[in-house]
């Protein structure tokens, strides 16, 4: 196993260099200057000559890119075109990062809390009308768009009833002080608008996997010859079949995982939070190139890495995989 997460490490870099190089050669043959972005409204073509040699745009594409991976290995990712010019790609990034991080992790975890029991009841009560209504209801929320479902909710809740602000974002928690003594952490208000639209789409993916393979569970003998002790059905289900319905699963967790960091383009660009998200959308939009080529390679990086252990888990889960892997 350790052979084949060593073997799979050492394509990261190889995977990340097609990728990165990918991208900048989209940003330098795609339509738009990264020059004329850079100068903004001055044209004079000996002053876009000074910007393209300060930039390292000057020579062919390969040479450009050799320049940009050198600095990037060192840590220097450029600074920002149009976005907040002065900045370097990294002082934008990170506070971003960490915003989408907080938000993506309190969704993962309540669509995980939700979805894998709404799961496990879909397929205890399969041939009832219970199953259809549960995984129904769940597909009718998964099919609303983002765009569509934001809109009526800051009305209910923010215009109607006036339970949360409009939009932006000032972290997970609150304080609230009892008597101006005791600190007592609560859910930030802004926290709710978002964490709805981040996590109904996604209850329906964890309880349909969770359900089918809780129901293949459910056939299997050792299932069978645990009811057939006497043991209660919520120690077979939570005993037995849940843990061993783990395998599939795993697999979202994973693609989760990079979601995570990813953050929500929509979500954030229409409530206002800074995240990793809206930073990538106002990059494309207004063609800052190297914070677009900077979030391209986190994505990537995130992707393959929680792949990977998403795979190192699948291991540790079921032998067989484990087994599998050291004599590939």
């Amino acid at each position: 196993m350790g052979t084949y997460v060593v073997r799979r490490l050492l394509w990261l870099p190889v995977i990340l260099l097609i990728v990165s190089f990918a991208t900048f050669s989209l940003a330098r043959f795609g339509p738009g200057d990264p020059v004329a972005v850079a100068a903004g409204q001055i044209r004079d073509p000996e002053v876009l000559d000074q910007v393209r040699r300060e930039r390292g745009l000057d020579g062919s594409v390969v040479e450009q890119y050799a320049r940009w991976l050198t600095s990037a290995l060192q840590g220097d990712f450029g600074e920002s075109y149009t976005i907040q010019r002065g900045f370097t790609v990294t002082e934008l990034i990170l506070p971003r990062m960490w915003v989408s991080a907080q938000l993506g992790f309190v969704a993962l975890v309540v669509v995980f809390a939700v979805g894998i029991p709404l799961g496990l009841i879909a397929a205890r009560l399969a041939g009832t009308w219970v199953d259809p209504a549960i995984i129904g209801t769940l597909l009718f929320l998964q099919a609303i768009p983002v765009l569509v479902l934001i809109p009526p909710l800051l009305w209910l809740l923010a215009l109607q009833l006036q339970w949360v602000p409009v939009g932006g974002w000032d972290g997970l928690f609150e304080i609230w002080w009892i008597a101006g003594v005791i600190a007592v952490p609560i859910p930030d208000p802004r926290l709710y608008v978002p964490l709805i639209a981040f996590t109904l789409p996604g209850f329906v993916g964890v309880a349909r996997l969770v359900r089918v393979s809780a129901l293949e569970v459910n056939t299997l003998d050792y299932v069978r010859t645990a009811r057939a002790k006497g043991l209660s059905e919520a120690v077979v289900q939570f005993k037995h079949v849940f843990p061993n319905s783990l395998l599939p699963l795993i697999t979202v967790v994973g693609f989760a995982l990079s979601g995570i960091i990813e953050g929500a383009f929509f979500v954030e660009t229409l409530l206002g939070i800074n995240g990793i998200g809206r930073l990538t959308f106002q990059a494309v939009t207004s063609r800052d190139y190297d914070v677009i080529l900077a979030t391209t390679i986190i994505f990537s990086t995130a992707f393959v890495l929680m792949n990977l252990l998403a795979e190192i888990a699948y291991g540790f889960v079921d032998p067989r995989v484990r087994l599998g892997a050291s004599r590939g």
